[in-house]
């Protein structure tokens, strides 16, 4: 059976049936759920096997970024995803997803079910997804070198992929209280900017679009299940999606990620 994909998006999100595209075409079954249904009981996120929190503006971005989800996922449901989370299923955040992922606290991850279970204000702090560098929406199309060999999403991807962003508040820092050096050492760094020929980034603008420290598009949990990242795979799902196919710059799909995440999801 094809394992069943929750898709929770609120009001403000924009990018839900992209990625259910992205997870059907991977071989899922991909479901889109109101984050009020989910609130309701309507439906349960225990049925499913992988969640996913997809990019737009939810709640059109008021407090920040991806500051009123992150309060909704700590206030009312933080007690189901830590069970998710727990069980090793698989759990992705894209663009404003991933802000959401950040400010309730689910990553970088705690040692901790109650640290986790905090409230939104008490769980962020140590790592933030700020406004970019330059100081100004950006829309273009970035390349991604896969490092993380723990996070599912990521293990054993080669090829450097290539995809959209839309973001003005991607910018990855963390304050002088984060351990960063165990936060290396955990392999929780799943997404690197690099150059188009492969090379770092080193913080080179555009190649680093936002300014991250350690040129950094996405991070996991410890565990490796959990996988945040600014950028939109889902955009890049078929060759023609490039702006410059007809040119040859095809660059290489990001299906690949969601094909990794539906593959182990099916294995549990």
């Amino acid at each position: 059976m094809k394992p069943k994909v929750l898709v929770l998006f609120a009001h403000g999100s924009n990018r839900d049936l992209d990625v259910m595209a992205a997870l059907e075409l991977a071989g899922a079954d991909a479901v889109g759920v109101p984050l009020n249904d989910l609130r309701m009981k309507k439906t349960l996120l225990s049925t499913f096997q992988l969640l996913v929190l997809p990019g737009g503006f939810s709640y059109a971005d008021a407090l920040g970024a991806g500051k009123l989800l992150a309060i909704d996922l700590a206030s009312y449901f933080a007690e189901e995803i830590s069970a998710f989370v727990d069980a090793g299923k698989p759990v992705i955040g894209i663009c404003n997803g991933f802000q959401a992922l950040v400010k309730s606290g689910i990553l970088p991850g705690n040692s901790s079910r109650a640290e986790r279970s905090a409230s939104a204000d008490e769980a962020q702090g140590d790592v933030t997804l700020t406004f970019n560098a330059e100081g100004h929406f950006e829309c273009r199309w970035v390349n991604l070198k896969p490092i993380s060999q723990k996070c599912i999403w990521t293990k054993n991807l080669t090829e450097t992929i290539t995809c959209p962003i839309a973001h003005g508040e991607g910018n990855f820092q963390t304050n002088e209280l984060f351990p960063l050096s165990s936060f290396i050492e955990q392999d929780q760094i799943a997404l690197g900017y690099v150059h188009s020929d492969g090379s770092p980034a080193n913080s080179d603008y555009p190649a680093n679009p936002n300014g991250s420290i350690m040129d950094i598009a996405g991070i996991c949990n410890p565990q490796g299940n959990v996988l945040g990242l600014m950028p939109h795979p889902e955009n890049h799902i078929f060759s023609y999606q490039h702006p410059r196919h007809t040119r040859g710059e095809k660059g290489n799909s990001g299906l690949s990620l969601f094909q990794n995440g539906v593959k182990y999801a099916n294995g549990l």
